[in-house]
């Protein structure tokens, strides 16, 4: 179902987890984005931007705004895919198969922290290498390095846990020296499931006010973001819609 120029996964989370878990591959790595308003408003405004997220192989529909405009607009089985959701679910379900993962993002030392935390919370012992990027700009990594360096740990999935934009970029610079099955990126995942930041509530999620938590949590850091993001997709989807109904 495509919002604001950007198709996103309808058929719900547990479709896309069993999607990740089968492992579909022709070769090159599937990418595959757990992207809100955020990303979106991002694609809006930078057409570069736009053509990486559109190039991805999977977007996934990781806040409730996209999953209301999806629904609105006859996406019934649509539902959120959460990036922290999407990472336990599938390190959960494939806990006890042959498929092994790459942690990439964080601060220094939260991948490492996150390996930890997956084989006490999920029972996963198959993560086989970590890399915390130092925070450079992404025209100032050396994709090619990165890339054998990972590739080395023989991976199936790797797991990209940066803010977007950066983390969509990082995965499409990374994926043609990377062998590994999929490319995933999801947020703020690696941080929730470490502790270092509190998730809202169930109940506020669903009520689509999670940025409304998370700029109350880090006011700093996301009172520009969110003073931009939440009135811009609002109209950006009300003037799309009064334009095709008009």
């Amino acid at each position: 179902m495509e919002v604001l120029g950007i198709e996103l996964f309808d058929k719900g989370l547990p479709k896309a987890v069993e999607k990740i878990c089968a492992q579909d591959s022709s070769g090159k790595p599937v990418l595959v984005s757990a992207t809100g308003a955020h990303g979106i408003i991002e694609a809006k405004k930078n057409g570069k931007f736009r053509k990486i997220l559109q190039s991805f192989d999977i977007n996934l529909p990781d806040g409730m705004p996209s999953v209301v405009i999806g629904r609105m607009k006859g996406a019934k089985d649509m539902t959120r895919c959460y990036g922290p959701e999407v990472f336990a679910n599938v390190l959960r379900s494939t806990a006890d198969k042959e498929i092994t993962h790459f942690l990439c993002g964080g601060k220094s030392g939260v991948a490492e922290e996150l390996k930890t935390q997956v084989e006490r919370k999920f029972k996963n012992h198959n993560i086989v290498g970590t890399y915390s990027p130092p925070f450079h700009p992404i025209e100032k990594f050396n994709f090619k390095e990165i890339g054998m360096a990972i590739s080395s740990t023989n991976p199936d999935i790797i797991w990209i846990g940066l803010s977007t934009p950066k983390q969509e970029q990082f995965a499409y610079h990374l994926a043609p020296f990377v062998k590994a099955k999929m490319i995933i990126t999801v947020g703020a995942a690696f941080d929730f499931h470490i502790g270092s930041v509190t998730q809202a509530p169930k109940w506020i999620q669903n009520l689509s006010m999670e940025w409304f938590f998370r700029l109350m949590m880090e006011p700093k850091r996301l009172w520009k973001r969110y003073f931009e993001i939440v009135p811009k997709f609002i109209f950006y989807n009300l003037k799309e819609l009064i334009v095709k109904t008009s």
